[in-house]
């Protein structure tokens, strides 16, 4: 194993020795209850924000069921909107870490229904950003978004290198990033963004319209309905399991290195699938249970707008800097995703 292969083992390894207080806002969703899971799991104390608009109370239990009950007794839930500036405030107090993932999230709702994105996205991340300051946390971990790339037709995506937005999530996703850096340098609130690639795993939401992928499409073939594809199915995108990602936050929010801090960091596999391919390896994996998905095919329809055609993350910036490694690549995670109780 390298040295960088290492670096969240001894991660992990530190925050047992000396606990610290989070907050964790989307605690809620799929992204923050794997963070508070892994938090608890480390004996940490966590305060979770969420308003329970996109998040599940069921998300929570599930975390309640995976650690002990004195781990449980470490987390307090602040039912409440990073639109209200009071609750980001209460959330903020006695922090030392904030873990930012509370957002309205999906490229389709932001085209529906920009305003509401703008409100979430950046009215409610200033805000967090004002009360982080105020409380004196002393670091601020965010979730920005692969979506910022846009037109950017380089691939693989390279931090320094971003094209034209093409959706108003997109757009909140970039402001994050500048304002991010404004309040470092106006304030010296320290902070790291995340552009997370295509996030899966267990947890995640496979009902709606704006659902992910994975877990619709899994859904959907399990259920024998049908599995719509938009466009030809040569779109690709670099998955990333959810493990990777609660990794790169627990990276981000103990790095000690001054050249790591007011960065942004791609969190992905650095492997592009197609939707096609995706299809199959879903397939090839839940018939094995499930013996009438064999006989499924997708119906392909119209592309999607705002979309990006093809999405491959470089991740050896996040490696050199933060000790990144991904545990999991996409075959890894979806056995481990299958394997959770599909």
């Amino acid at each position: 194993m390298t040295p960088e292969a290492t670096q969240f083992q001894e991660t992990r390894k530190s925050l047992l020795a000396a606990p610290r207080k989070w907050l964790v806002t989307g605690v809620a969703g799929f992204i923050g209850s794997h963070l508070l899971q892994e938090l608890l799991g480390l004996d940490q104390t966590v305060t979770g924000m969420d308003n329970l608009a996109t998040g599940h109370r069921s998300n929570l239990d599930a975390v309640r069921d995976a650690v002990t009950p004195e781990q449980w007794g470490r987390f307090a839930l602040l039912e409440g909107d990073i639109r209200d500036r009071s609750v980001c405030e209460a959330g903020c107090q006695g922090v030392s870490i904030v873990l930012h993932q509370a957002a309205l999230g999906s490229v389709p709702r932001s085209l529906s229904d920009p305003l509401a994105s703008h409100d979430s996205n950046v009215t409610g991340f200033i805000n967090m950003l004002v009360a982080a300051r105020k409380c004196g946390v002393r670091r601020f971990v965010y979730a920005s978004s692969s979506s910022v790339y846009g037109d950017e037709p380089t691939l693989p995506k390279t931090e320094s290198r971003v094209g034209n937005c093409l959706s108003p999530y997109a757009a909140t996703k970039a402001a994050n990033e500048l304002y991010a850096g404004v309040f470092s340098r106006a304030y010296g609130l320290r902070s790291i963004g995340l552009r997370y690639f295509n996030v899966f795993g267990p947890r995640q939401d496979p009902e709606g319209p704006y659902a992910a992928v994975i877990p619709k499409w899994i859904t959907a073939l399990v259920a024998g309905q049908t599995v719509f594809i938009n466009g030809d199915g040569e779109t690709s995108r670099d998955f990333c399991y959810v493990a990777n990602a609660v990794q790169a936050n627990l990276l981000a929010a103990t790095t000690e290195a001054p050249a790591a801090l007011d960065q942004v960091y791609n969190v992905a596999v650095h492997e592009r699938t197609s939707l096609n391919d995706l299809f199959a390896a879903l397939k090839a994996r839940l018939v094995k249970k499930h013996p009438r998905v064999g006989d499924a095919a997708p119906v392909y329809r119209d592309f999607r707008s705002g979309d990006v055609r093809h999405s491959l993350a470089d991740i050896s910036k996040a490696s050199r800097l933060l000790g990144y490694v991904p545990s999991h690549r996409l075959s890894d995670g979806l056995d481990a995703f299958l394997s959770d109780g599909s």
